[in-house]
């Protein structure tokens, strides 16, 4: 870098900090403070008079702990909300009717899952959780809409004797196809001897 530039730069430099630290000396204490934390003299006493954030927006980050009887208070209000809606409701639905985080929410359903409390049906987003009625067989409550499956009566059953499968083809039985693997077995191994 050239010398001309090299002193200019230092010159400006200099300047930028003398004026810096004469408009420091120059201000009050008050100002400083604002200036610096964005809250004033008495920051401690407007700190505490904010609102504090809402219960569903947390910082980043890893939860604090919990005790067992954090999550088991989580459960009960989970079981009575569900109590209030027979149709269930999706992992989403419950956190924003409780005001819950969603990393709170995946222990609380694991659990009162595993303790037989509600039960799910679907899979990934479109899971839904209904509480457990006391008329059904097992604990497993019967989805809404969807028929039990039956054995179908003699009359169902196509005709023809013969089971199909796929594309209406007939379907092999199985000793037919443990008969010819054999047979090709005993086929390649003559072929491989000779």
């Amino acid at each position: 870098m050239p010398t001309s530039l090299r002193s200019r730069l230092n010159e400006l430099a200099s300047t930028f900090a003398t004026s810096v630290l004469n408009a420091i000396r120059g201000s009050s204490v008050d100002e400083l403070l604002v200036g610096s934390t964005g809250t004033g003299s008495r920051g401690v006493a407007r700190a505490t008079e904010q609102a504090p954030p809402a219960r569903g927006r947390r910082r980043a980050g890893r939860l604090p702990r919990r005790s067992e009887g954090d999550i088991a208070n989580v459960i009960e209000q989970i079981v009575g909300l569900l109590r209030q809606r027979k149709a269930g409701l999706r992992a989403e639905q419950i956190r924003e009717e409780l005001g819950l985080i969603a990393k709170e929410l995946p222990r609380p359903l694991k659990e009162g899952l595993d303790a037989g409390r509600f039960h799910k049906s679907g899979q990934k987003r479109a899971t839904t959780y209904f509480i457990k009625s006391a008329g059904t067989p097992k604990g497993r409550a019967v989805r809404q809409g969807a028929g039990t499956r039956r054995k179908k009566t003699q009359s169902e059953q196509p005709k023809g004797g013969r089971r199909r499968g796929k594309r209406g083809r007939p379907a092999e039985k199985p000793t037919e196809k443990a008969t010819e693997r054999r047979e090709a077995a005993v086929a390649n191994g003559s072929a491989q001897a000779s």
